[in-house]
């Protein structure tokens, strides 16, 4: 299975349970300033982002090497400017830098942690996702898939119930799960009509669209999913809303379960309406055991049950149409 740099590595601006949806920023790469100039951390942070995504692996590295001895380099700050040359070097292919670097990050993390709680600040558990992540791919790219997954399975269980662990899931499905038995929903709470049975589902082409309330990528996914709908619904064609609660409402105003459960049936659905032939279950644990630190996440699953397509991020039509159009006529 292929996996593009958009699908493994959407989301990272964020953590697993605030995660900013849509596609992960684009940049242009600059030159390195030199040795004598120091940088403050996060504009260091910035540039080995732009870097990153430009794969400009090279002067990444000088960058990174003339700043080394201008900064506290066991610092979270630090660490997830590594990260990132960690993550373009993977972009790249260049596996070797890649684990050199995602390797520093995963170190200098793990070591803080005998200091502080991972979720204490923003950049530690954003430096160490990044850097088991792109350990974890850095393994199947060399061939050893089953070895990636072992890794990742198992970093998911040390850091299970930090932010770091839908992010982590993620990547094992990215490597595992097309190909095997969509597993069945949890179902807390339910919006509009209940989940159906998995009875009900046997012989249909599914796609589960996870989603959530305050993502806007996830408001342009649904008129895709409408369309589909209109186009295939009565060729055997069912669609599932899966979505969790965050814990606010609209403008980031906290909210009870009972409040924002409300908000969801109530205010929300006024300006969004949750179409009719959408099932939505409002689990957590549906998001955590889906890895779902991207939104959307699109699952399209066979007449079988098996999962045929994993992935983190929206699609268009021209893109999502034919996997169902190709599983309907199987």
């Amino acid at each position: 299975m292929a996996v593009s740099k958009l699908a493994v590595f959407a989301g990272m601006a964020g953590l697993a349970f605030s995660v900013a949806c849509g596609p992960a920023p684009a940049g242009g790469g600059e030159e390195a300033p030199s040795a004598s100039g120091t940088l403050d951390v996060s504009e260091l942070i910035g540039r080995m982002r732009d870097m990153a995504w430009a794969e400009e692996v090279d002067a990444a590295q000088a960058l990174i090497k003339a700043q080394r001895s201008r900064h506290d380099t066991s610092s979270p700050g630090w660490l997830l400017a590594a990260s990132w040359l960690g993550r373009g070097a993977g972009f790249a292919g260049r596996w070797d830098v890649a684990e050199r670097y995602a390797g520093e990050a995963r170190d200098g993390s793990v070591a803080l942690l005998g200091q502080r709680d991972l979720d204490a600040d923003r950049e530690l558990p954003l430096a160490l996702g990044a850097g088991i992540e792109v350990l974890g791919r850095a393994r199947d790219a060399r061939g050893d898939r089953a070895g990636a997954v072992e890794f990742l399975t198992a970093a998911r269980g040390q850091y299970r119930g930090t932010s770091i662990e839908m992010r982590i899931q993620k990547n094992v499905l990215l490597l595992s799960l097309e190909g095997q038995p969509f597993p069945v929903l949890d179902v807390e709470e339910h919006l509009g009509t209940p989940l159906p049975s998995a009875e009900s589902l046997k012989g249909k082409v599914v796609v589960a669209f996870f989603w959530a309330h305050w993502c806007s990528d996830c408001k342009r996914q649904l008129p895709v999913l409408e369309q589909l709908h209109e186009t295939y619904g009565d060729q055997g064609l069912a669609i599932l809303g899966p979505t969790q609660l965050y814990g606010y409402v609209q403008r980031g105003e906290d909210a009870t379960p009972e409040q924002e459960l409300a908000y969801l049936r109530g205010a929300y659905q006024e300006r969004f309406p949750i179409p009719s032939w959408m099932s939505v279950p409002v689990s957590q644990q549906n998001f955590l055991d889906f890895g779902v630190s991207t939104t959307p996440t699109l699952v399209v699953i066979d007449r079988g049950g098996i999962v045929q397509l994993y992935n983190p991020g929206d699609l268009p039509y021209e893109e999502l149409a034919p996997h169902v159009e190709r599983l309907l006529a199987a």
